[in-house]
C-alpha cells in the first residue's frame, strides 16, 4: 500500500486488478491516475510532478476543460458586452467543448488546440470563425494561467489561420443617389440617407432616439445600439466600443429629411392609435416598438434589384459612406470619428483600397503646386 506523500512527492503501485496507479500529493490532497502499464504510470508520475513543480493547483489537475470553460463564462459575463458574451457562449458550447471539453485542464496541449483548428477548417468552418475560436480559448486559458490553475497557456504557440479579407462591396455616388431617389417618400428614406451620410451601424441606427438629435446644432449623439440576444429578444446595449459613443455632425439637407421623417412618423402614430408604444425611437416599427430590421432589409434588397444595382448587405452602406468620404478628401481622422473606430489606423487599414486613387490625386496636386511653369515672353 502506498505511504502518505508530501507536496512534490509521488508514488506508483500495482493494483489488485493488475493495472497501475500513479499518485501525487497536491496542496495536501492526493491525485491518482490509473494506467494499464507500469511504464505509463511512471510517465504520468513524472509529468504530474513537473506540473506541480511549476505551480499547478489541485483544481487545475482535476478539472476538465469543459467544466472550467463553463465557470469561466459565468465569470466573464460581468465584464463584457451582452452580445460579446453571447458569442463567447456559442463558441464554447458549439466548437470547443464538443472536441476538447473532456480533456483535463492540466493536460490540454498545443497540439490539442491546433488539432481543433485544423478539424474545423477541414469541415468548412471559415478562417474568421476559427480565429474567433482562438480568441476565446486563448482568453479563457490565459485567465487560468494568471490564476495559477495551469502552468502555461497552451494556445500561445498554436498557428491561427490567416484572416482572409473579403472583397468590399460598395455603391458609387451615382448609385447612392439612385437608391435615395427610389426610396423618396417612403418610411425608410431617412434611414438610408443617415446610413450613407454617417456610416452608422445597423444596430446604432435602430437604437437612435429623437432625444439624441439636436435640431439647432445639427448634432446626433450615438449612445446605444439595438441588438437581438438569445433568450432576451431585442435589447438596447452600450455601443460596440468606447469610441462608439460619439457625436456626429449632420448636413442641413439631412436635417431637413429627418424633419420630413418626423412628420411622417406622427402620421403613423395617429394611425396606430392605442397600439402605438412610445419609445422615442427615430426608426421604430409602425407601432413605435424597436425594429429588428427585417422589414427594411427586404425593402432595401428590393430597391437594389429593381434599379439594377449591386445586391449588397445593408452593412455595406457603412463601407459606402466611408469610401465616399475618403474619396472626397475628408481627413481620415474625421472619418474614423464618424465611424466610431478606436484608431485611425483601423480606418486606413479597412479602407486601404481607396488610398491608391487618393495617392494619384495627391501626386498631381503636389506637381501643380511646386513645379514652375515656363513663361515665354
Amino acid at each position: 500500500m502506498a505511504k502518505k506523500r508530501g507536496q512534490n512527492e509521488g508514488t506508483i503501485y500495482k493494483r489488485k486488478n493488475g493495472n497501475w496507479a500513479a499518485q501525487v500529493s497536491i496542496q495536501g490532497r492526493r491525485l491518482t491516475k490509473y494506467t494499464k502499464t507500469q511504464s505509463e504510470a511512471r510517465t504520468c508520475l513524472r509529468t504530474t510532478l513537473n506540473q506541480v513543480d511549476n505551480g499547478i493547483t489541485f483544481l487545475g489537475a482535476q478539472m476538465q476543460l469543459g467544466k472550467y470553460l463553463e465557470q469561466w463564462l459565468v465569470t466573464v459575463k460581468t465584464s463584457v458586452r451582452p452580445k460579446t458574451y453571447e458569442q463567447y457562449r456559442q463558441i464554447v458550447t458549439g466548437y470547443i467543448v464538443p472536441i476538447l471539453g473532456h480533456i483535463k485542464l492540466k493536460d490540454v496541449r498545443p497540439d490539442h488546440v491546433q488539432s481543433l483548428y485544423n478539424t474545423k477548417l477541414k469541415s468548412g468552418t471559415s478562417n474568421r470563425t476559427v480565429r474567433m475560436i482562438h480568441a476565446v480559448i486563448h482568453r479563457a486559458l490565459n485567465q487560468a494561467f494568471k490564476m495559477g490553475i495551469i502552468t502555461r497557456n497552451p494556445s500561445d504557440v498554436v498557428i491561427k489561420p490567416k484572416l482572409i479579407k473579403k472583397e468590399m462591396k460598395t455603391l458609387t455616388d451615382t448609385q447612392v443617389q439612385t437608391l435615395l431617389l427610389a426610396a423618396r417618400g417612403t418610411r425608410y428614406e431617412g434611414l438610408y440617407l443617415l446610413a450613407v451620410t454617417t456610416g452608422l451601424r445597423e444596430g446604432e441606427l435602430l437604437g437612435l432616439k429623437w432625444s439624441d438629435l439636436d435640431w439647432v446644432t445639427r448634432h446626433l449623439s450615438v449612445q446605444r445600439q439595438l441588438q437581438r440576444l438569445s433568450g432576451q429578444g431585442l435589447v438596447f446595449s452600450e455601443p460596440k466600443s468606447a469610441s462608439g459613443r460619439r457625436v456626429i455632425a449632420l448636413g442641413s439637407a439631412t436635417i431637413e429629411k429627418l424633419r420630413e421623417h418626423y412628420k411622417h412618423q406622427q402620421v403613423e402614430r395617429l394611425a396606430a392609435g392605442e397600439q402605438w408604444i412610445e419609445n422615442d425611437l427615430i426608426f421604430p416599427t409602425i407601432i413605435g416598438t424597436p425594429s429588428d430590421g427585417s422589414n427594411f432589409i427586404r425593402n432595401f434588397k428590393s430597391l437594389l434589384h429593381a434599379n439594377n444595382m449591386p445586391i449588397i448587405r445593408f452593412h455595406d452602406l457603412r463601407h459606402t459612406a466611408a469610401t465616399l468620404m475618403l474619396q472626397q478628401g475628408i481627413h481620415p481622422k474625421v472619418v474614423q470619428e464618424r465611424l466610431g473606430h478606436s484608431q485611425v489606423s483601423m480606418t486606413l487599414d479597412t479602407y486601404s483600397h481607396v488610398l491608391p486613387n487618393m495617392q494619384e490625386e495627391a501626386a498631381e496636386k503636389i506637381d501643380e503646386l511646386i513645379i514652375p511653369v515656363a513663361i515665354h515672353l
